[in-house]
């Protein structure tokens, strides 16, 4: 039985609420994970906070160890981020759980790119050289992402699209760890699905967390 230690090295950068909650379901999974934040005190914190399988490292240190970084950062600020680090990004598998929205003035939200375009086609085409980007965990709201993982005796799905099949095992990996069934749902060109208004985001058409058999259920209708 593999340990903590023998898990895909992850490190999260950026510990707002959804950072927060994808760390600390992992460590409630049994897995390890890097902490990093602009601010140095809020990751120390944080990772004594949920326990011995967290640690807190400066940014630059946290790419450098991890297999997998999950810059849980603002879509308008997540360019930046790859060109600041770009040389320690290289070879790395980035997961982009940003949506491109901001507020709408009228207390709802709205798209900040074309109503065609994703995040994750966007970013694709920018990430460093070598690197693969793979969308995960945006699909839940922070709150879903706390209040349905580890669900009995179902698991609720989250769902990625990654274009990089050699990527994906690590991925379910650490999608199952933090108490989630995994479901790939394409290529990266789908990942306009599983952002906000997309058909199988919480806060799309599908309007609610889902078992495998729901999602089946809804791909057969759909």
């Amino acid at each position: 039985m593999s340990t903590a230690n023998t898990k895909t090295k992850v490190a999260i950068i950026g510990l707002g609420k959804i950072g927060e909650a994808i760390a600390a379901n992992l460590v409630k999974g049994n897995h390890s994970v890097i902490l990093a934040s602009r601010d140095s005190e809020k990751a120390k914190l944080l990772a004594s906070k949920i326990g011995g399988l967290a640690t807190a490292q400066e940014t630059s240190a946290a790419i450098k160890e991890a297999d997998v970084i999950i810059p849980a950062i603002y879509f308008n600020s997540l360019k930046e981020f790859f060109q600041t680090y770009a040389i320690e990004l290289e070879g790395k598998i980035i997961v982009d759980v940003s949506n491109p929205i901001a507020p709408d003035g009228n207390g709802g939200f709205k798209k900040i790119v074309g109503e065609r375009e994703s995040a994750g086609q966007i970013l694709s085409n920018v990430i460093p050289k070598s690197a693969k980007l793979i969308k995960a965990f945006g699909t839940l709201g922070a709150g879903s992402l706390v209040n349905a993982a580890f669900t009995i005796p179902e698991r609720k799905v989250l769902f990625y699209a990654s274009d990089s099949t050699n990527s994906n095992q690590q991925i379910e990996e650490l999608i199952s760890s933090s108490g989630f069934e995994p479901f790939h749902v394409g290529g990266i060109d789908q990942s306009i699905r599983i952002e906000v208004f997309g058909d199988l985001n919480e806060f799309g058409p599908l309007g609610k967390t889902v078992t495998l058999e729901e999602v089946k259920r809804q791909l057969t209708h759909s």
